[in-house]
């Protein structure tokens, strides 16, 4: 019969239950789910062996942030030793803990089974929910304090960083700007087949779509639109040839005529096409700024946008620093990867490097080992610019 003991980690400090009668609750979890509840229940299934409460909350922070990393610290080592059986008993207990990784650890250190599954998780949310009732002295003003104090102790340390050397935000820009790309495309072909309706030429004239909404909003109804507004016109298309052509186009157009109620929709969706593709431009002057804040290296190396999809895709800059140059080369090839690993076929040579200028301009043969080459570069400006204190893109220049 195995004896289970539960480690519990809480704000005001360690403490070790004994589980009575294991094997019997075991095997009736539905029951135990229903005695967390009532303290009375839950006070007969767990009795507290040992608590270790922290002496500052400089002291609960550093056990915390080693906790959360999956490691033990010293006071826990000390807390665990004293508490738990003998070594000659211990291979006949099991220790349930809350997280998988401070169980591996705890296995290492002490040769202990431990279990972060099945009953446990029920037993911690009892423990959790009636603590200050089994450890005496510890009232709920007490623990509420510990809590928020280690709380905000804790998330003051996680952003605890240059706020101008934050990787999330390329991250966020990068996916912003791969959504925008996609919406003012669709955007763009809408606007060309609803106003195509009413001046069918205008489509084939001018092909930006950018300029297309441009020229949209200001011609309204074409036949309302004179050519005393040329030099408006002009302005937008930046092409005497073309606004002379839209002007030609204009006089045998088959389009159709369109009610006031479809030129306003019409108006306001082109309006708000055009704030879309300001609002991307401006986004994308505000990622290239970043990228040279963040990863200066890195952009210099490949581009603002291709690195940004890189630090996306890893997760972080420190992931991409870690990552060896072997895995920046298929990054964001996995599916091909994986594919080929399962046929037997030929491994993908490249992945988001792929759209680096470097790449385009190498012949057909020598892709592949321009990708190599570069993602060896690659590695290099990433983990110059995570762990480098002053940003620079001197390295990345020379690179």
């Amino acid at each position: 019969m195995s004896n289970l003991y539960v480690l519990y980690e809480h704000a005001s400090g360690y403490s070790l239950f004994r589980v009575r009668e294991f094997e019997e609750i075991g095997m009736t979890i539905p029951q135990v789910e229903e005695s967390v509840v009532d303290l009375s229940k839950f006070a007969t299934v767990v009795k507290l062996v040992g608590f270790y409460p922290f002496q500052s909350g400089i002291n609960a922070l550093d056990n915390i942030n080693a906790i959360s990393e999956g490691l033990v610290h010293d006071d826990l080592r000390t807390f665990l030793d004293t508490n738990l059986p003998k070594e000659k008993k211990r291979a006949k207990m099991l220790l349930g803990v809350a997280d998988p990784r401070i169980a591996s650890t705890i296995n290492e250190l002490f040769s202990i089974s431990c279990q972060h599954t099945g009953v446990v998780p029920e037993l911690l949310r009892g423990l959790r929910l009636h603590f200050p009732n089994l450890v005496k002295g510890l009232t709920d003003q007490n623990q509420n304090k510990a809590q928020l104090g280690l709380g905000h102790a804790y998330s003051r340390a996680k952003v605890k960083f240059n706020v101008n050397r934050v990787d999330n935000m390329i991250i966020q820009s990068i996916a912003l700007l791969d959504q925008l790309d996609k919406d003012i495309n669709t955007f763009a072909m809408r606007i060309r087949e609803w106003y195509g309706y009413h001046f069918p030429e205008l489509i084939r004239i001018v092909s930006d779509n950018y300029t297309y909404a441009r020229v949209v909003y200001l011609m309204k109804n074409r036949k309302e639109f004179t050519i005393a507004r040329e030099e408006e016109l002009e302005a937008i298309t930046m092409d005497s040839g073309k606004t002379g052509a839209i002007f030609e186009a204009m006089k045998t157009t088959i389009g159709m005529d369109i009610s006031p109620i479809d030129l306003i929709n019409i108006e306001s969706f082109a309006k708000r096409v055009i704030h879309l593709f300001e609002y991307r431009k401006g986004l994308q002057e505000y990622l290239r700024s970043k990228m040279g804040q963040v990863a200066p290296n890195l952009a210099n190396l490949i581009g603002e946008q291709v690195g940004a999809r890189l630090i996306a895709h890893a997760g972080s800059l420190t992931n991409l620093a870690k990552y060896p140059a072997s895995t920046i080369q298929i990054l964001g090839a996995e599916k091909a990867l994986f594919r080929a690993l399962k046929t037997k076929g030929n491994t993908p040579k490249y992945g988001l490097i792929y759209h680096s200028s470097h790449i385009g301009k190498a012949s057909t043969a020598n892709k592949g080992r321009i990708s190599r080459y570069l993602a060896n570069k690659c590695a290099i400006a990433s983990r110059i610019d995570c762990f480098s204190d002053i940003p620079t893109s001197i390295f990345g220049d020379r690179l």
